[in-house]
């Protein structure tokens, strides 16, 4: 398919919190176009993201990326090497990484929730196709607000991926793998197997929590050699033929559950 032109725009966001800044993308023309939202991850809104919500949009979703960190105001991060790559996460000094965990903390099940509702509510006055499924895309922190939206909107994101999530399997009682059974439509997960956010164990409880079910279809991939981070253009640990394979399954997805308009 020939991408189409889009356009992208800064957006507030009301909810029961205070106003949720972020960002949307959209093709140009009228619409409606089938819903696509975009969770960051841990560094916040940033224009890598929003390249990223182009490229979604270019493909004819209304693409929205919500500053999810909004309670505590407009928290961004980006530390760059010498090369003018994004660093890792763990090459940061220990305590600015316990500062952006804190932000990452903060969230939970039921800001999730508050915050995925105020999105929708949001695009009711927008181009936005509310007849069909929507769907989700989530790095890191992000992939697992992907698992969320799907359980907790389940009959309006049928078609969700994650990408290096992070908090996938834990012992509580609200652990993404443990709510499969209330998802619909698909799931797909990329892993780099470098990753010790996500170990082994970690992918076959999911594998084990999503197996033979009807209600939902759950695909992966684990791509050799990648690291935590793999899927961001900016990051130095960018893999861009895994990140590629995600994209082609992603939007694969997209095309088997959101009916685009046009």
């Amino acid at each position: 398919m020939q991408d189409r032109s889009v356009t992208g725009e800064a957006i507030d966001i009301p909810t029961p919190d205070g106003i949720m800044d972020g960002y949307a993308a959209h093709p140009d023309g009228a619409g409606p176009f089938p819903l696509v939202v975009l969770f960051i991850d841990i560094w916040g809104l940033r224009e890598e993201l929003f390249a990223i919500a182009r490229r979604i949009a270019a493909q004819g979703y209304y693409c929205v990326l919500p500053n999810l960190f909004y309670r505590e105001g407009k928290v961004r991060y980006e530390r760059r090497n010498a090369a003018g790559q994004m660093v890792s996460f763990d090459a940061l000094p220990h305590a600015l990484q316990e500062e952006m965990r804190s932000h990452a903390l903060a969230l939970n099940r039921r800001t999730a929730a508050t915050d995925i509702a105020a999105v929708l509510d949001f695009c009711r006055a927008r181009p936005v196709d509310s007849t069909v499924a929507a769907g989700s895309v989530g790095f890191c922190m992000g992939g697992r607000l992907a698992f969320q939206a799907a359980q907790e909107f389940p009959g309006r994101f049928q078609a969700n991926a994650c990408l290096h999530g992070t908090r996938l399997v834990s012992d509580a009682a609200d652990s993404p793998h443990r709510l499969a059974s209330v998802m619909r439509g698909e799931m797909y997960c990329g892993f780099g197997d470098r990753d010790d956010l996500t170990p082994p164990e970690t992918r076959a409880a999911l594998d084990q929590a999503f197996a033979d079910r009807d209600n939902v279809t759950y695909r992966r991939n684990v791509h050799a050699g990648a690291n935590h981070g793999y899927s961001l253009p900016d990051r130095d640990v960018y893999d861009s033929a895994a990140a590629e394979t995600d994209w082609r399954e992603i939007f694969a997805m997209f095309d088997r559950q959101l009916a685009r308009s046009g």
